[in-house]
């Protein structure tokens, strides 16, 4: 069966949880509050495990709502159908989730002083993990092959739009006292130190058992058994977990598996071009051609 994508302002959504009004209203009615605070990412980047980590903080450690409220309940999708709804009678102060660019982004936002946590990942493994979800999930077309899947991510043709103009887009606001970035790459290798600065970005002062707590069930192998984060309770019309699962791997690295010397010298020269002048160094500029035997 062929996917039709919503399309807003240019950009493909999945059909399933959008629709032009609900990414209209989120984009130009949505009311940002002072207090609100965005969990906000490109597809594949650590979403889920952010949502974990901010669950995990604002219950200080204790773990009970992480496992009983589904993740989506807990942090709704604001400008999707179903999580619109939640999100306009949620109550203060609100954990909210997206993957919107920032060009769509709710325009209230720019005269709040809500907070903007945004989590990176090296783009050739966001390639990869979206590849595999693409095969699960039913509102996503089935790649056909793995190199038309990243041309497609290069030429910024796939649901959500371009990776580039997306981080890009975000990183304007790398100065700004309300905007917080971090990578999954770091999330990896210091976890502890990542929850502790977040804690500090978020005004919430942790002891070390609470840190400790958040760490040990933000892990991936606490989410994997965490029915309420891992999505194995979608039904199999949304979400084929037969086809492989969702919570996949949760390394960095993976995509040294899938490229060719070819497509990673095409990738690093499209990455380079697009990402000039951004003037960041990301944890995953410093090996782009590490590891790779010819294919």
């Amino acid at each position: 069966m062929p996917v039709h994508y919503v399309t807003y302002k240019g950009i493909k959504f999945p059909p399933a949880y959008n629709s032009v009004h609900s990414l209209s209203f989120a984009h130009n009615e949505f009311l940002v509050r002072d207090d609100d605070i965005f969990n906000i990412t490109y597809p594949k980047s650590g979403t889920v495990w952010m949502t974990e980590i901010l669950s995990l903080i604002r219950s200080r450690g204790q773990p009970s709502w992480s496992q009983t409220v589904l993740n989506s309940d807990r942090m709704p999708w604001f400008s999707t159908r179903l999580g619109l709804e939640a999100a306009l009678s949620y109550p203060s102060p609100r954990l909210l989730t997206c993957h919107l660019p920032r060009h769509i982004f709710p325009k209230s936002f720019s005269h709040s002083t809500a907070k903007v946590i945004y989590t990176l990942r090296d783009p050739r493994d966001v390639v990869v993990s979206y590849f595999y979800f693409c095969q699960m999930c039913n509102s996503y077309e089935d790649p056909v092959s793995f190199k038309q899947f990243l041309r497609d991510f290069l030429n910024g043709d796939l649901p959500h739009g371009s990776w580039f103009e997306h981080v890009r887009g975000w990183m304007q606001m790398k100065d700004r006292e309300n905007f917080f970035f971090i990578t999954y790459e770091e999330l990896k290798q210091d976890l502890q130190g990542s929850v502790r600065r977040l804690c500090h970005f978020l005004g919430q002062d942790l002891d070390d058992d609470a840190i400790s707590s958040v760490v040990q069930n933000a892990s991936f192998t606490a989410m994997r058994q965490n029915p309420m984060c891992s999505s194995i309770l979608l039904p199999a019309d949304i979400m084929d977990q037969t086809k492989g699962q969702f919570l996949r791997k949760g390394i960095c690295g993976d995509w040294k598996n899938h490229f060719t010397v070819a497509q990673s010298e095409t990738f690093n020269r499209i990455y380079q071009e697009r990402m000039q002048g951004l003037n960041v160094a990301f944890p995953w500029d410093r090996n782009q051609d590490s590891g790779l035997s010819e294919a």
